[in-house]
């Protein structure tokens, strides 16, 4: 006896209903993902995983790409890098002078892994790049160890 065999008649035929609906139907089948996309997304965790292990390790690599992001947020402004540019002074100031550190952190929205500037400090906020521009980052540094796109 499975659980839909509990319900009383009515609930049973709502939720028939409602799984036979093209919107639902739809929607199920954006959930299923086919080889090609698994493969694609294996992929792209893989180098994801490998940037975040480089950052953590490489003290090089995080300074080059702390030193691009300062650069960008100099010319580009906090607004058009960053997600919210709703953050308490001191870590505006901290970004805003080149005191943060970079790292890649999972959206909870989105799910994806998206990058993350810690400014340094008695500082606690987090401020998220836009996924634009965490894309672009993340694509040179797949580049620049010979890969692929991530997109």
């Amino acid at each position: 006896m499975s659980w839909i065999d509990r319900l009383p008649a009515n609930e049973k035929q709502r939720l028939r209903k409602r799984m036979r609906s093209p919107e639902e139907y739809e929607r199920l089948r954006e959930r299923v993902k086919g080889p090609e996309d698994l493969e694609k997304e294996m992929a792209q965790n893989e180098l994801l995983a490998e940037l975040k292990f480089t950052l953590e390790t490489e003290p090089r690599v995080q300074e080059e790409l702390r030193k691009e992001l300062e650069k960008d947020l100099h010319e580009q402004g906090l607004e058009n890098i960053l997600e919210t540019a709703d953050m308490s002074p001191d870590a505006k100031s901290a970004l805003e002078q080149g005191n943060f550190s970079v790292s890649l952190e999972t959206n909870a929205q989105t799910g994806h892994e998206q990058m993350v500037l810690q400014p340094e400090g008695n500082i606690s906020e987090k401020a998220v790049l836009r996924q634009s521009v965490s894309d672009t980052y993340t694509d040179g540094f797949i580049s620049a160890m010979g890969g692929g796109s991530v997109a």
